[in-house]
């Protein structure tokens, strides 16, 4: 079954939500922020987005530039880093057995079917 990783607050995320609905593709919905992945689901995820950890940060977020921007960092450090602060994670996540995809532009949706 497909998986989307949402935040409710993103309207790309509830693009994609609605994309998935229209589709008439069954899904779950993992509230990322509220049911954080573990260090090991977080980064399976980012190999089967086929990603370094930097590439699934969301670098423009306030938390990221105050303390982690200039910081020399292991991917085990940004995983972790995630961990503890979910809204870093990039979204959404579209998850469909071992592939992958960061729904960004949507229309990359197609792609996981």
């Amino acid at each position: 079954m497909i998986q989307i990783y949402h935040n409710s607050r993103c309207g790309k995320s509830r693009e994609c939500i609605a994309f998935l609905e229209d589709s008439g593709q069954e899904y779950e919905v993992v509230k990322y922020l509220e049911d954080v992945p573990t260090f090991e689901e977080l980064k399976t995820i980012i190999k089967k987005l086929g990603v370094k950890p930097i590439e699934l940060v969301r670098r423009k977020e306030k938390i990221w530039i105050e303390n982690f921007k200039d910081a020399t960092m292991s991917d085990d450090e940004i995983i972790h880093t995630m961990i503890l602060n979910p809204i870093l994670i990039e979204r959404p996540i579209v998850i469909n057995g071992d592939k992958a995809i960061i729904a960004r532009p949507l229309e990359k949706v197609t792609a996981i079917f």
